[in-house]
């Protein structure tokens, strides 16, 4: 089997111990261990994978606190750099009744940001190997570039990259720089994953299909969009297909759709699967695995604790 490497910001999510509050209106909130390339990576390693994380913490608490905790699930930390030189990001979050989030982040810059070429030039890939980054990290600091370099590499040694924008409106001043940021990155891409609240604001079409001609306009040849508890479609190269959601009562949707990112992964590397060659009965096999995945992680507080083992999805 391959490697699954992930790429960008590990931070500290403070979780409201109430829900259905604004954030100013919060007493107490939970420390909970965050950052999306952090959490796929944990969602990949607690199911078997042999799963890296890369990216920079703050050499304070926080940073400590994550190195250990991303260790402690299976992730391979020796990418995982520290510097004195930013602190740890953090992000505090505020819960709807249904577990739908609303973020507020402290990083003015943050230590993932300073992640440099030269803290990574080490990583070498192979054709067997999974890249997955997002674009939280893709403004205008070292971290963009190292995040480029890394993908340029990855590329060429045919490595299948997978691109989750995850997008973040708050943390960009400009809005049209997110949206044509994330459209260049797509050109590294072998599978882009969106979330359906993301596919216009990426694309300015409102029909998924549409959006997908899109997106294939950048070089892109599998798409895959979720629908949180309407399940999620794969529109691949040579086939369409669509899983339902597993059935549950969510709480906190955090991390959801991370673990749904680790988990494909997890199951495309363990069936040495590629996706221009993926059958149909296998990419749906896949989404129906990566949706379970996900949905447990909404029936608990936080992500990278609330992701599941490969004991619990065959219970």
């Amino acid at each position: 089997m391959g490697k699954i490497y992930t790429i960008g910001e590990a931070l500290i999510d403070f979780i409201p111990v109430q829900t259905a509050a604004s954030l100013s209106a919060v007493d107490a909130f939970q420390k909970r261990p965050g950052g999306a390339p952090a959490n796929v990576a944990v969602a990949a390693a607690k199911l078997g994978a042999e799963a890296y994380f890369v990216g920079m913490v703050g050499d304070d608490p926080f940073g400590h606190f994550l190195k250990d905790t991303i260790a402690g699930y299976g992730v391979n930390t020796r990418y995982l750099k520290t510097t004195k030189k930013a602190k740890t990001a953090l992000a505090f979050v505020s819960l709807a009744d249904d577990g739908q989030r609303d973020f507020s982040f402290y990083r003015n810059p943050s230590a993932d940001l300073l992640l440099d070429k030269s803290d990574v030039e080490e990583i070498e890939f192979t054709s067997e190997d999974y890249i997955s980054f997002g674009s939280v990290d893709l403004v205008e600091y070292p971290v963009k570039y190292a995040t480029e370099y890394l993908l340029q590499k990855a590329k060429a040694a045919n490595a299948t990259i997978l691109f989750d924008p995850n997008i973040r409106k708050d943390l960009w001043d400009d809005l049209n720089e997110c949206r044509q940021t994330i459209l260049t990155f797509m050109k590294y891409a072998n599978i882009v994953k969106m979330a359906d609240d993301e596919v216009e604001f990426i694309t300015g079409k409102s029909s998924v299909k549409e959006a997908i001609e899109v997106v294939k306009q950048y070089g892109v040849e599998h798409v895959i969009v979720t629908y949180g508890p309407e399940g999620s479609d794969a529109y691949l190269k040579h086939c369409h297909s669509h899983a339902d959601a597993h059935k549950v009562d969510p709480i906190d949707t955090t991390g959801a759709g991370d673990t749904f990112v680790g988990a494909l992964l997890y199951y495309l590397d363990h069936y040495k699967q590629k996706p221009d060659q993926i059958s149909p009965e296998m990419i749906k096999d896949g989404l129906c695995f990566a949706n379970h995945a996900a949905a447990i992680v909404t029936t608990k507080k936080g992500a990278m604790n609330a992701a599941p083992t490969l004991e619990e999805l065959q219970k």
